[in-house]
């Protein structure tokens, strides 16, 4: 900005003292300061704000002020509240320097033009930085040399100061300045996207701010159509995939200009989202026919020379051949009209890419700038996501059980966003195999992959995950017992024992599932329910009286064990 438009603003109270030929000086900061010497402070270009503590005697004018000019400053503006009128002496040291020279009125704060100097300096270089945001935006649409978000992220902290990380759904650091600061801190990216996508689902205009901590934080989506909504499509589609631009600031009361430029990086990192999703079509090809092969049926020596043809593109330089580990996931919404599977696809990439880690999943460490989800191959059937997870064979390793992702660790880190996203009308189910070391283990790894994700599908709670661990268990059977059949068994086992217990307040259900937890063992579960024996042995009794079952039989103690497990 001019030092000419200071005197246009009656808000200000600014009075010229001096060097009304100086006016078209450029101010590009603004420094308030009582110092006899501020010179290690000042670049050059500020307007220099004083209350004129360092002035003793008409003697120190000169110095100040020859001071200053060498500095290059724009100006001085000397307030009034302290000595009354400007001094004489300091006038005439800025006559001398030709440094332009203004009267600030007691009644103004210097926080005031502070304020004013620094919202209209960010504005014009927030237009300087517009334009080297839009020049990037065309090297990046002609194609990927353009540097990726990183470079844009860099000029807001270097000519804004403001810190900004692009993040996905789930909260993975995606790309953020690597000169503006620390990283971002352990647990800020989940918090910052379950925030983000809590305001999307609830259909808040944009940019959101959210405070964590001390800090106000802004949040910009990024999705093809910028600024506006996305048109004509449901949210549903995209909340779960789409990333986000959070920046360490409070838009709130950012001018327009500000704002538009926000707006356009947010644009800008959306083409880098579209390079890498076309990126990715080489590897969903191939695992969209690896799939269909194995779906049909076909001959192991097929799929393994399909599998071949993925293994240089997923593991690039990997000698042996790898183990592979299938994954499944569904997202499902209340609306059974909206497809689920492109959402399933996109999620499962990256909720795989977050278990990963820098390295991928157990596999060799990636080429510079590679994503870990590179490296992770994800077709899309129906409502149904299938990824195929390469493992490198491990020297002694018979079935690559022990590495690999693990189903109770893969939504750990990003349960919170996803539910956020959910937002209470859907659920994400996954399921994980074991890993296998050949075509013909592929199949089953597929089926045991869908077993485990309707084993997650039956608990409770909008985010669940199984591994094929758990396929061992009882847990197996109960999710496929339909549910008319499911009331019927527990009403005739446990209905009688519930009326009994409402009547007389026995507290039969409980013992019966201590009794069942110990094993029946008549000790250990007196001890526990802090019972007599006899006393225990009443109620068991009783249990058996109305139930007409014997607990003393196998198959008896396991009716009511399902029959529990299934209440």
């Amino acid at each position: 900005m001019r030092l000419r438009a200071l005197l246009d603003t009656d808000a200000l109270g600014l009075r010229l003292l001096g060097g009304e030929d100086e006016l078209d000086r450029t101010v590009r900061g603004v420094m308030t300061t009582d110092l006899r010497d501020p010179s290690r402070y000042l670049s050059g270009g500020e307007l220099v704000l004083t209350g004129l503590a360092w002035r003793r005697d008409a003697a120190d004018s000169e110095p100040f002020v020859r001071i200053l000019a060498h500095a290059g400053v724009a100006a001085l503006a000397a307030g009034e509240a302290e000595l009354g009128d400007v001094p004489d002496d300091l006038v005439a040291a800025c006559a001398r320097h030709r440094l332009p020279l203004f009267a600030v009125h007691e009644s103004v704060a210097f926080a005031t033009i502070t304020e004013h100097v620094v919202r209209q300096v960010s504005g014009e270089r927030a237009g300087d930085l517009a334009a080297v945001v839009d020049r990037h935006r065309r090297m990046m649409t002609s194609g990927p040399a353009g540097g990726g978000p990183d470079v844009v992220l860099e000029l807001l902290g270097s000519d804004l100061d403001l810190r900004a990380w692009v993040l996905s759904p789930t909260g993975r650091l995606i790309a953020g300045p690597k000169a503006a600061g620390p990283a971002l801190p352990a647990g800020l990216g989940g918090a910052l996207a379950a925030e983000h996508l809590a305001a999307v689902r609830a259909g808040r205009r944009a940019p959101n701010r959210v405070t964590i901590g001390a800090q106000v934080y802004s949040l910009f989506p990024v999705h093809t159509g910028g600024r506006g909504p996305q048109a004509a499509r449901d949210v549903r589609e995209t909340v779960l995939s789409d990333w986000l631009l959070a920046v360490e600031a409070d838009a709130g009361d950012w001018p327009e200009e500000r704002l538009d430029l926000l707006y356009g990086v947010a644009q800008l990192i959306a083409v880098e989202r579209d390079r890498r999703d076309a990126a990715r079509t080489v590897r969903r090809r191939l695992a969209q026919e690896v799939l269909e092969l194995v779906q049909t049926g076909a001959a192991p020596a097929e799929i393994a020379a399909r599998l071949r043809v993925a293994a240089p593109v997923l593991l690039p330089g990997l000698g042996a051949a790898p183990h592979w580990q299938v994954v499944v996931a569904r997202v499902e919404w209340d609306d059974a009209g909206l497809d689920g599977g492109p959402a399933a696809q996109a999620l499962l990439e990256e909720v795989l890419a977050d278990a990963a880690g820098p390295t991928g999943a157990g596999g060799p460490a990636a080429s510079p700038g590679a994503e870990p989800a590179d490296r992770i191959a994800v077709a899309h059937t129906g409502e149904e996501a299938v990824a195929l997870v390469p493992l490198p064979a491990v020297a002694g390793e018979h079935d690559g059980s022990e590495t690999g992702v693990q189903a109770d660790a893969l939504l750990a880190a990003v349960r919170d966003p996803l539910a956020a996203g959910l937002d209470g009308d859907g659920r994400v189910t996954l399921g994980v195999s074991a890993a296998v070391h050949s075509a013909e283990g592929l199949r089953g790894a597929l089926e045991e992959a869908r077993h485990a994700r309707r084993v997650a599908a039956a608990r409770p709670g909008p985010v669940c995950a199984a591994g094929h661990q758990e396929l061992a268990s009882h847990v197996l059977l109960l999710p496929f017992v339909p549910d008319d059949v499911r009331r019927a068994f527990t009403a005739r086992l446990l209905d009688p024992l519930r009326d009994y217990d409402r009547r007389h307040r026995a507290e039969l259900i409980p013992t019966l599932e201590a009794f069942l937890d110990c094993d029946g063992s008549w000790t250990r579960c007196a001890t526990r329910l802090h019972l007599h024996v006899n006393t225990l042995r009443y109620r068991v009794g009783r249990i058996e009286q109305l139930t007409g079952r014997d607990l003393s039989r196998l198959e008896d103690k396991l009716d009511f064990f399902l029959a529990l497990r299934m209440s």
